[in-house]
């Protein structure tokens, strides 16, 4: 079995959209203008400098846009180069850009075993546009060829009183009611969730879902993290227009890893988490980027079991997201952290500075 050695969390910074949610941070920072920004790279060369050789081993290789992920004509090739490199694959998509599902799934069937799309359920936007039944039409598609979904809906105030028409109709399309993450507001310093609600009649009104990953990510949501991080290390976070990868979301400075593929990249923890929370704790802390803390393994963020006894994760992606990355990493010692955690202090400060004066 494939165990987890990193988790890189990519990026493609173009805002470019066909949905117009009201909840999404692109609508909060106003950001709809921005132009589609070109890629540096050829696919083939980001494929090949993630390769296994340079990231020591099989890696979770999560995609995801600032706008939608699947607009750009070159990322499916991307999808492809990275597959072809042996690692696991999570593309985050609203699933309605038909066209890239039918070049994806034409995909050899052992790279679609490694494959896996998570369909961010905007359903206003759905019902809007007249694409409900396209939306599901591509889940069934790629789930039929061999790929993994799982299906996810973000917890808008305007979207309370719909809740018991999304449950009716994720079970009649999917077997299963949705998991759900947790809406936040990117434009404040502290990253608060976004919603009008107190946070126990917000977790109250969610909850009927019974999502494992909004029960996790609610216990860790504005908790912050004092433990050390092994962000920088063991997870990374990549911007694959530039080719720049850095710790994690908000730090300093970064290495570019595709201008010269033959050089290895340097991977060092930073320890210290200077954001007021881990917002996205569903992947990175159930991956194990703090190993001492217990918590459910990433799988059941995105897993569900139909009606049917179906898994919307096929077996060998399931068991993949069961590793941790403990299973294939060695933690420091005490000296080594202790080094690290003041180094990265003292480099970050300059951004916790910018965050502070750019989201009040």
């Amino acid at each position: 079995m494939d165990k987890v050695k990193r988790f890189i969390d990519c990026t493609y910074t173009a805002t470019q959209c066909n949905l117009r949610c009201q909840y999404c941070y692109i609508t909060q920072d106003n950001l709809w203008k921005n132009k589609l920004p070109r890629i540096r790279y050829s696919p083939e060369r980001i494929g090949e400098g993630l390769s296994q050789l340079r990231l020591g081993g099989i890696c979770h290789i999560n995609i995801c846009g600032l706008g939608e992920t699947l607009i750009p004509p070159e990322m499916t090739d991307i999808i492809y180069n990275i597959l072809k490199q042996g690692h696991y694959v999570m593309v985050i998509t609203n699933g309605t850009i038909s066209k890239r599902f039918e070049e994806i799934v034409k995909f050899p069937k052992e790279y679609l075993e490694r494959l896996s799309f998570k369909f961010s359920f905007h359903y206003e936007e759905l019902l809007r546009l007249n694409m409900l039944n396209q939306f599901f039409e591509n889940i069934h598609k790629v789930y039929d060829a061999g790929a993994s979904f799982s299906l996810e809906i973000t917890p808008y105030d305007g979207l309370i009183d719909k809740i018991p028409e999304i449950k009716a109709i994720c079970m009649q399309n999917v077997g299963a009611l949705c998991h759900v993450t947790v809406a936040r507001d990117a434009s404040k310093f502290k990253i608060p969730i976004l919603t009008s609600l107190t946070k126990k009649e917000y977790e109250k009104t969610w909850g009927v879902f019974d999502s494992e990953m909004f029960r996790f990510k609610m216990s860790t949501f504005g908790v912050r993290r004092k433990e050390f991080c092994y962000a920088g290390d063991w997870t990374a976070f990549l911007d694959l227009v530039t080719g720049i990868l850095k710790p994690c979301y908000y730090t300093y400075g970064g290495q570019n890893i595709f201008d010269d593929i033959s050089k290895p990249i340097h991977f060092e923890a930073m320890g210290e988490c200077h954001l007021s929370h881990c917002y996205n704790s569903h992947a990175f802390l159930t991956i194990g980027a703090i190993p001492e803390l217990d918590t459910p393994k990433y799988i059941e963020m995105r897993d569900r079991v139909d009606e049917q006894g179906r898994h919307w994760v096929h077996s060998r992606m399931r068991d993949f997201l069961g590793t941790k990355l403990i299973d294939s990493n060695v933690e420091y010692d005490r000296k080594k952290k202790r080094s690290l955690r003041l180094k990265n202090i003292i480099k970050n400060f300059p951004v916790k500075v910018y965050l502070f004066i750019t989201k009040q």
